[in-house]
């Protein structure tokens, strides 16, 4: 039974309430990428491409020039060859993308599990596609969750990834009658954490495999237009870049920077990773390794973009070899990493706070 406490003007009882702050109760932690079709049929990717490219943020065109496009030629055309090409990296359990985001945030929980006292619950939620954000935020709230961080798995900042999720959450949450209290996180592009994990990745891929003439870092490109809006996204990925470069004690002749999956006929991000991957091919340079920092999780753009078509552009124009360093997925020091980027956020909120990122400062601080 609970204490109950009298109430002197009207002689009616009342439980005890949580300690101030409601520390008694669950804290979330939603973690959220891009998103992937619920399987590789074409009715699955046509319907996952609507969503996505139907995002003002991804594609700012005229609504009335963009539509007819998308719905009269992209719509019509892409997801027979998307479905081709999702069929090639599908893993038994789904979907890679969704798959390692899942086991991400399973490792998250037994982190939380063992060294906090509080209790914390981990969902993943999906920009597009299933499962939603809307599902992520419903599952904690379902679990008592009434204080979250939110917890986009892009490293580098840009309204088209970070942006677009927070938009999405906002309006998710308008309709919400008891909306929680939030924490976010837009970038770690620079965090010590998430470079350690980048060079342990390289350094035991080389320790394995030999090192290569060259280290390209590949990144998702945007429109350049977009960076003249604002987008601080290419600063960002030469960031994580030359921090990682350094780590590894590279020259600048030992590694490049490149942008891939442009898409349209607008200038990109350069440079343009297949046009450097067929003229170094051209040039005969011999083992080429290529990471891609920015995606926190191995999907269609990494394994099949890079891993397979990149692979034969550079090969076939008479380069030696060019081998893909898997992205971090649920890698230990990674997911140790999410996680303490995670509790460093929900420290004020905590009963007890031991965040190994707490009092760190970013690479760029003692730079």
């Amino acid at each position: 039974m609970p204490t109950v406490h009298r109430n002197f003007m009207n002689e009616s009882t009342i439980p005890d309430v949580p300690a101030p702050g409601g520390r008694s109760k669950p804290l979330g932690v939603l973690l959220t990428n891009l998103g992937t079709p619920d399987n590789t049929s074409t009715k699955a990717v046509r319907r996952y491409l609507r969503e996505f490219l139907s995002d003002r943020r991804v594609i700012d065109l005229n609504r009335a020039l963009w539509l007819p496009i998308l719905y009269g030629i992209i719509l019509t055309i892409r997801p027979r060859k998307s479905a081709e090409s999702y069929r090639e990296v599908w893993l038994d359990e789904g979907s890679p993308l969704l798959v390692y985001a899942r086991r991400q945030a399973e490792a998250m929980q037994r982190l939380f599990d063992q060294r906090l006292e509080q209790p914390v619950k981990v969902a993943v939620g999906m920009r597009y596609g299933q499962p939603s954000l809307a599902d992520g935020l419903a599952e904690l709230y379902a679990a008592g969750c009434r204080r979250l961080v939110i917890l986009p798995a892009y490293p580098q900042y840009s309204a088209t990834t970070v942006a677009t999720t927070y938009d999405k959450i906002g309006s998710i949450l308008a309709g919400w009658a008891e909306q929680p209290a939030l924490h976010t996180i837009t970038s770690y592009a620079v965090e010590p954490g998430y470079l350690s994990a980048l060079e342990n990745s390289i350094r035991e891929y080389w320790a394995e495999h030999g090192r290569p003439d060259r280290l390209v870092f590949s990144f998702h490109g945007i429109p350049k237009r977009y960076v003249k809006q604002g987008d601080p996204y290419p600063r960002d990925c030469g960031l994580t870049a030359y921090y990682v470069a350094r780590r590894l004690g590279l020259t600048t002749a030992d590694y490049k920077v490149c942008f891939q999956s442009r898409f349209g006929r607008e200038p990109w991000l350069k440079p343009y990773l297949d046009e450097t991957m067929k003229r170094w091919g051209a040039a005969g340079v011999g083992t080429v390794d290529v990471i891609c920092p920015g995606f926190s999780s191995d999907c269609l753009e990494t394994i099949e973009e890079v891993g397979s078509e990149n692979r034969d552009y550079f090969e076939q124009a008479g380069g030696g070899q060019l081998r893909y360093i898997p992205a971090l997925n649920d890698r230990a020091d990674h997911v140790d990493f999410l996680a303490n980027l995670a509790e460093h956020e929900l420290g004020p909120w905590l009963s007890h706070v031991d965040s190994p990122i707490s009092n760190a400062p970013s690479e760029a601080a003692w730079a």
